[in-house]
């Protein structure tokens, strides 16, 4: 049985408005939504398509945490 890959919810705040279609695209890449300059999506797997598909726009925050256990918890970074 293969191992299942990590998922990870992901928040990203950016100068400007999110680039939501682009990031979409990136393989891995879920259940993308976009307020203004904040994207909110989950991750599934490696990173590097989604960071790739960030090249170019300015982040000023980014917050990952796990996307939950098995009952679908999630699990939130301690804050301060």
């Amino acid at each position: 049985m293969p191992e299942e890959l990590p998922v990870r919810r992901v928040e990203v705040v950016f100068t400007g408005r999110a680039p939501a279609r682009r990031v979409a695209r990136a393989s891995g890449v879920s259940e993308v939504e976009a307020d203004g300059s904040t994207l909110r999506c989950l991750v599934r797997g490696s990173f590097q398509p989604f960071l790739e598909a960030l090249r170019g726009y300015e982040v000023v925050g980014l917050s990952s945490t796990s996307a939950g256990g098995p009952a679908g918890e999630t699990a939130s970074a301690p804050s301060g």
